[in-house]
């Protein structure tokens, strides 16, 4: 889990919103659309791994996942989630 210290001072590297985390609630959509083959990254790639955790920008429209504890702060990584609603 992200560290709360370190999310306190990480920001959208896009935009320099605030990020939180994301709920439970998110991430299985998230995850039911990365199942389904539909998720693309901000790069355009498929994002064919789930989500364990995942940190949203403030305005909700993108998450940047935590892999291994880490969160991947690449504009390119991002996940839109304009398909997951």
């Amino acid at each position: 889990m992200v560290d709360q210290e370190l999310l306190d001072i990480l920001v959208c590297p896009e935009t320099k919103q605030p990020l939180h985390l994301a709920d439970a609630a998110l991430l299985s959509r998230v995850n039911t659309a990365i199942a389904s083959g539909t998720m693309l990254n901000r790069g355009g790639q498929p994002v064919s791994e789930a989500v364990s955790e995942g940190l949203v920008r403030e305005d909700g429209a993108i998450l940047y996942p935590v892999r291994d504890d880490i969160p991947v702060m690449l504009i390119d990584e991002g996940i839109p989630l304009e398909r997951t609603s």
